[in-house]
């Protein structure tokens, strides 16, 4: 018989050992059955060998190869048995585009002063309209707070271009419809914008000059009042000291429609509470077409931007999370969206916010997924990642797959606010970009975003599948959470979220 002190000893040895144990971490599990760790190569590699094909032609906006991929699209969420959302009798979403060309024949005078068309100004949007000494009101920057005091009816509103605030151009260019609505709402007849000496007027007239495609608005009085930039060395004496009225014309412009559409599906849920509440997994799927319209170097050997990194990886992506939640659905319904107009100005995206097809207050998330390329195939990427309260989702996904996660490398681009996320994001919806794994803007991202080079041939399939299964993962693990995701405090887009989800 062991003594008193030998019994105590071996007890405590044994109960040492036990806590010893306990206390260890536990081995990640990996839940082997589900379907994305059952994922084949051939099936993403399919998709993007025929989105970023040479007979698609780049796939850009208005033309019928950007139909012919929504359709493929389409056809792969009914091939899954996926519905289109509810109300919908098809899962293409029109989309209200038109084709602008402006004219080259207006002119503008103040005082001595004449200014041509590209020259001097250009005209953004508006029918064409003669001015006869009409008074001109400056406005600031042309937003809301600008207008207080101001009587600005039958008269020309002229503006700093962007605002205070601006941190970047970006936020300049894309508040060209809002400057419109409110030059409107408050009566004016025409708005001038001048431009900054900073940015180069002819890289700008040339860009923004040329024939381009935008959202149709449905608001006539928006669609007849001209909005007008002003830049160059003219934009220098256009100040309240000199300008007081403006005589003139600015240049008529040819508008015709364009037929295009998004894509969108619906997954429902599994669970009777979470699945009224939406995760939106989205991509879009255009690229920017064929020569000229490129925008970049070609030969006639190869005039094709096949747009096989942006975005045929990234619709690739939504694609195989259609296929592998449908198999084992998550908790939270799914909504699969793909944006046609991307490339032009997030148009389809932009389109979608503003006419959702289901309430914009039921989607508590967006995984977005875009990028310009990778240049680390140990990665995946993600713009926003730790704003919206689901990194450790996703940093669970990659590492499952024996990948790593890193947020933004590039803040200087900001890239959070330049892809479709921020249709969203702007609504309040907790919306990040998932995209290819990148450290830095370099020349091995250079060489083919954006590019004729950038072909299915020329990517990592053995890569596309882990970042394919990691996506599909994450957007279930997402999907899958007790609370729903939502912004850090302080974030700039808060206030849109407790606006929106407090309706």
């Amino acid at each position: 018989m062991k003594s008193f002190f030998q019994s105590a000893l071996l007890m405590g040895c044994v109960l040492g050992t036990a806590l010893a144990q306990a206390q260890k971490p536990k081995k990640t599990v990996v839940p082997a059955s589900l379907p994305e760790f059952q994922m084949k190569l051939e099936q993403p590699a399919a998709h993007v060998r025929f989105l970023a094909a040479d007979e698609m032609l780049g796939r850009r906006t208005g033309e019928i190869t950007n139909n012919v991929a929504a359709r493929y699209i389409a056809e792969q969420y009914r091939l899954l048995g996926l519905k289109p959302v509810s109300g919908q009798t098809d899962y293409l979403q029109p989309v209200s585009l038109e084709s602008v060309k402006p004219g080259k024949d207006g002119f503008l005078f103040f005082g001595t002063d004449t200014l041509k068309v590209k020259q001097n100004f250009i005209v953004l949007s508006g029918e064409p309209t003669t001015f006869t000494n009409t008074p001109v009101v400056f406005a600031a920057y042309g937003n809301e707070n600008d207008y207080q005091g101001l009587d600005v009816k039958g008269k020309i509103v002229v503006a700093q271009f962007g605002s205070a605030d601006a941190k970047s151009p970006m936020e300049g260019f894309e508040s060209i419809e809002r400057k419109t609505k409110l030059a409107v709402e408050h009566g004016a007849l025409a708005l001038i914008e001048v431009l900054p000496p900073q940015l180069p007027w002819v890289t700008v007239a040339n860009y923004f000059g040329k024939e381009s495609v935008r959202v149709k608005s449905s608001n006539a009085e928006q669609n007849k009042l001209p909005h007008i930039w002003l830049g160059g060395p003219s934009a220098k004496g256009f100040n309240r000291d000199q300008v007081k009225q403006i005589t003139g014309k600015t240049a008529s412009m040819t508008v015709k429609p364009l037929r295009a559409y998004n894509v969108a599906a619906v997954l429902e849920g599994s669970d009777p509470t979470l699945k009224s509440e939406y995760v939106i997994l989205s991509a879009h799927f255009d690229h920017v077409g064929t020569g000229k319209l490129g925008g970049g170097p070609y030969t006639e050997a190869d005039s094709i931007f096949n747009g096989t990194r942006d975005n045929a990886m990234g619709t690739a992506a939504v694609l195989e999370a259609a296929q592998t939640l449908s198999k084992v659905k998550p908790k939270r319904s799914i909504l699969f969206l793909n944006f046609t107009g991307e490339e032009l100005g997030l148009l389809g995206s932009k389109y979608y916010a503003e006419h959702p097809l289901i309430p914009l207050k039921d989607c508590v998330y967006n995984l977005n997924n875009d990028g310009a390329g990778y240049n680390d195939t140990t990665l995946v990427t993600v713009i926003g990642l730790e704003r919206t309260g689901t990194q450790t989702q996703i940093e669970t996904a990659a590492k499952a797959f024996g990948l790593k996660v890193n947020a933004d490398p590039a803040p200087e681009q900001g890239l959070f606010d330049r892809s479709d996320n921020v249709s969203f994001a702007a609504k309040g919806i907790p919306a990040p970009t998932f995209t290819p794994g990148f450290t830095k803007f370099d020349a091995s991202l250079f060489k083919f975003y954006h590019q004729v080079a950038d072909n299915p041939e020329t990517i990592s399939y053995t890569y596309l599948l882990k970042f394919c299964q990691t996506y599909a993962y994450a957007a279930r693990l997402i999907a899958n959470m007790p609370q729903r995701p939502q912004w850090v405090k302080g974030d700039k887009y808060e206030a849109a979220g407790n606006q929106l989800y407090s309706k």
